[in-house]
């Protein structure tokens, strides 16, 4: 009984005893990180030890294992509803996607526990809830050595890009192939997140700097974002960063070589995860520790950039709640929607970069002259940064798509995001915009699976077109416009058709035999002149093709109803006028 009184009034005097949760990055020798187990077993006990955790196998992924969630709520509310109706800010925290580069891992573990443990920190925690990812790839994490990441400055062993389908999935989240993408789509369209941070670890030049960032390009976010992130956001991050040590530069996507000469925005499309979030009005952030620092710094970079991350976020929780709800509303009312960008390099800043010397000297394998970077001779100078991007393509948001119930795989992955789909109660014939697919390039090499298209060239024409009782509608009045611009308008970068999801269309399925169809080509001629004017103005202006029968009956062929319309008809079609549908 006495035991218990001392412990009780021990327990009183020093507030409750804090568990034992050191890391196995903290019980190693600094250049250790975690396996895939061992993180998993640790958020296993961070979610015993602690009410206001709660660690969920959310979904499945490639390797057989399931994704999963960590919530810090200190209010113990886990409902994502519930914690938007409280006006807090959500941040989701993803690491390992390329396992390779696995600091987040360790840093966020330090982190979450940090958070709880330490009563300053976690006050900051009252309005921001964190969402934690410990180990997105894990079929790369399982997948560990000592060798893949040549460039790289430790840990002694870590995992490899590729997932257990080879996939990188920093290219994956439109096109969806694997299961861990189809996974973060559930976690990411559940949750709604404000902010999200996605850790990494760069290749490329040698310089001071520990950390580096790529926000997300401000030229693709509504503007009220945009303006909130440039102007409050990334400055006070840089800031704390100066404060803590670890002064920062923007990613080092370099003009030339080296850096002096010079810095680019990174433009993210779709595929890559900023350029998904963003669709949805996320702020997004990636920040990537230089691979050739220490593995000790490049966790503490990381520890401490999130952070800072975490107190920008409660300092400006209200701030960043409003100016997202007007970014949706924006969206929802918004009309036209860009779809491809250019870097315009008449706009300029510079920003302070600290680097090496970069010099020549005798390569030992080919005999020519090889780069390398003095740290003997360091510098302190401003170098221009490229970070001002303008629209190339943008079209006119249509009242809503239809979309054909035989292209099954895109209303998959149109309903894994939660667009919202209806569809036609009976068979209808509608007249609506329709695009024919007149010139693309295509990839000669396979491109994470896929043999992308690109540059893609477009005809516009009203058609009557018959659907089908089960084909889905698309209205364009919902939070997730963009997304659907982006993937459903062939023209976008990252489109599902550039993906490869309609190639079936770009194959033509009836041909003619030439001997029957000279008879028919004939009769055509003479109830058409107009083709047949077209057809001898060709043979005037093109030798080739007027030597050749084939072609001239082919051309024939192409302008008489005996070639099948459907031959290049992407088959989604862009309803213009709000007409009554069957739904």
């Amino acid at each position: 009984m006495l035991t218990t009184l001392l412990f009780t009034a021990l327990l009183s005097a020093t507030g409750p005893v804090k568990p034992d949760l050191k890391t196995p990055y903290e019980k190693g020798n600094g250049n250790q990180t975690a396996t895939y187990e061992q993180a998993i077993d640790w958020y296993q006990q961070f979610d015993a030890a602690y009410d206001e955790v709660k660690m969920v196998p959310y979904g499945m992924t490639d390797v057989g294992k399931p994704l999963h969630l960590v919530i810090v709520s200190t209010d113990k509310d886990f409902d994502p509803a519930s914690i938007h109706q409280k006006n807090k800010r959500i941040l989701l925290i993803q690491n390992a996607i390329h396992p390779g580069e696995p600091e987040g891992v360790d840093a966020t573990m330090m982190l979450a526990r940090d958070y709880l443990q330490n009563k300053k920190l976690r006050q900051q925690l009252d309005n921001v809830v964190l969402i934690i990812i410990p180990v997105y790839n894990i079929g790369g994490a399982l997948n560990r050595n000592s060798h893949t990441r040549a460039n790289q400055n430790g840990p002694e062993s870590y995992g490899f890009r590729g997932n257990a389908r080879n996939l990188d999935l920093n290219r994956d989240y439109i096109k969806e192939d694997s299961w861990n993408a189809r996974t973060f789509h559930q976690i990411f369209r559940d949750w709604d997140p404000d902010v999200f941070m996605d850790n990494h670890t760069s290749d490329g030049a040698d310089y001071q700097h520990v950390m580096t960032l790529i926000p997300t390009q401000h030229n693709k976010m509504n503007p009220v974002l945009a303006q909130y992130m440039q102007q409050q956001m990334i400055p006070a991050l840089y800031q704390g960063m100066q404060h803590d040590k670890y002064p920062m530069v923007p990613y080092m996507n370099t003009v030339g070589e080296t850096p002096d000469k010079g810095i680019i925005g990174f433009m993210e499309s779709p595929r890559y995860d900023t350029g998904y979030t963003t669709l949805y009005n996320t702020i997004g952030f990636v920040p990537e520790t230089h691979m050739l620092k220490p593995f000790n710094q490049r966790v503490d970079a990381t520890y401490k950039l999130m952070e800072n991350m975490i107190g920008t976020i409660h300092r400006d929780a209200d701030e960043i709640g409003k100016a997202r709800g007007k970014a949706i509303q924006q969206t929802l009312a918004q009309q036209k929607f860009p779809l491809d960008w250019k870097l315009d390099t008449t706009q300029v800043t510079q920003v302070p970069f600290l680097g090496y010397a970069a010099k020549y000297k005798h390569s030992d394998i080919s005999g020519a002259d090889r780069l390398y970077y003095d740290r003997k001779a360091p510098y302190s100078k401003m170098i221009n940064y490229y970070n001002e991007f303008t629209p190339t393509v943008t079209i006119q948001k249509p009242v809503a798509y239809i979309i054909p119930q035989a292209w099954h795989e895109v209303i998959e992955r149109l309903k894994l995001d939660k667009v919202q789909l209806q569809q036609l109660t009976r068979d209808t014939t509608i007249t609506l915009d329709s695009y024919y697919i007149t010139d693309y390039k295509t990839s000669p090499r396979p491109y994470e699976g896929h043999y992308i298209h690109s540059d893609v060239q477009l005809r516009t024409e009203q058609l009557p077109r018959h659907f089908f009782k089960g084909d889905y509608v698309v209205y364009l009045n919902q939070p997730a416009n963009r997304f659907v611009v982006e993937v459903l308008e062939p023209q976008a970068i990252d489109s599902y058709f550039n993906w490869n999801f309609f190639d079936s269309i770009l194959m033509q399925k009836e041909y003619f035999s030439n001997y029957v169809f000279e008879d028919l080509a004939a009769d055509y001629l003479k109830q058409h002149p107009e083709v047949r004017q077209q057809l001898e103005e060709k043979k005037k202006a093109d030798v080739e093709f007027a030597k050749s029968p084939r072609a001239q009956l082919e051309f024939v062929y192409h302008h008489s109803p005996y070639y099948e319309y459907t031959h290049n008809l992407y088959p989604v079609g862009r309803l213009m006028q709000d007409i009554k549908l069957p739904l």
